[in-house]
């Protein structure tokens, strides 16, 4: 069965339908710019734009960067902070006609896809996925189930957002070496994240997962086992069509 998902990021808004089945796209995927300022009628505009490029009718699962209640958003880091308290579900479900849609935290939903048809499959104990683009978003397994809205992409290292110093868009900021990101930067930061949590295992995710060779290798002093997303940068929107079947 085919449902439709949406990743809404600070910098691209994609979406495609997804076969539930398999965990996967059952079309290319659509992405736009995300609008700057990135306000909610903005946001919600793109949306629609991506889901009328399918003709799609049916339900519509919609990922946001931020702490997500019910549907209502909380925090919006990377995104207008005019998101806060607005029904997200509502409004965005208004701009599709009607559709119904449900709405998760990004991070949330990557994790869920990963846990379900990719590198966390089957794993047990302590799991934590980090997606790295223009922030970094969390989601926190144990045993198999979620710990929502974690948001360790906030967590402070050494007096800044641990994300204004280890995310991808940092690096590209910066203009940082692979090398210096990986060891001064993204190491330093899992080290932090292990302290508080003693995961078993890393899943690195967003876009950069597709250059894990180029990083990955590079970082040591970590117990935990530390693999790359194998959704890559799909698995936002797969983990948002398969909270329409759990909502």
């Amino acid at each position: 069965m085919n449902v439709f998902g949406v990743d809404i990021g600070g910098s691209g808004i994609k979406g495609a339908p997804v076969d539930l089945e398999r965990g996967a796209l059952a079309e290319e995927r659509h992405k736009v710019l995300t609008p700057q300022p990135a306000t909610p009628d903005g946001v919600a505009g793109c949306v629609a734009e991506v889901v009328a490029h399918f003709g799609w009718t049916g339900p519509v699962g919609v990922t946001f960067p931020g702490v997500v209640t019910g549907s209502t958003i909380r925090t919006a880091a990377n995104v207008d902070k005019s998101w806060i308290g607005v029904d997200a579900g509502s409004l965005i479900g208004d701009r599709l006609g009607g559709l119904p849609v449900t709405v998760l935290n990004d991070a949330d939903a990557a994790g869920v896809a990963e846990m379900t048809f990719g590198a966390g499959r089957g794993r047990k104990g302590t799991v934590i996925l980090l997606t790295l683009g223009t922030g970094i978003g969390s989601a926190l397994f144990t045993d198999g189930r979620l710990v929502p809205n974690t948001e360790l992409g906030h967590l402070e290292l050494k007096g800044h957002d641990a994300e204004t110093r280890a995310s991808t868009k940092a690096k590209e900021d910066e203009d940082l070496t692979w090398e210096h990101w990986a060891t001064r930067r993204l190491r330093k930061y899992l080290a932090h994240v292990e302290m508080l949590f003693s995961p078993e295992l890393f899943i690195i995710g967003g876009g950069v997962s597709r250059k894990a060779d180029k990083f990955l290798p590079l970082i040591e002093g970590i117990r935990a086992e530390i693999v790359p997303a194998e959704l890559q940068n799909n698995a936002g929107i797969v983990g948002a069509a398969m909270a329409t079947r759990t909502a």
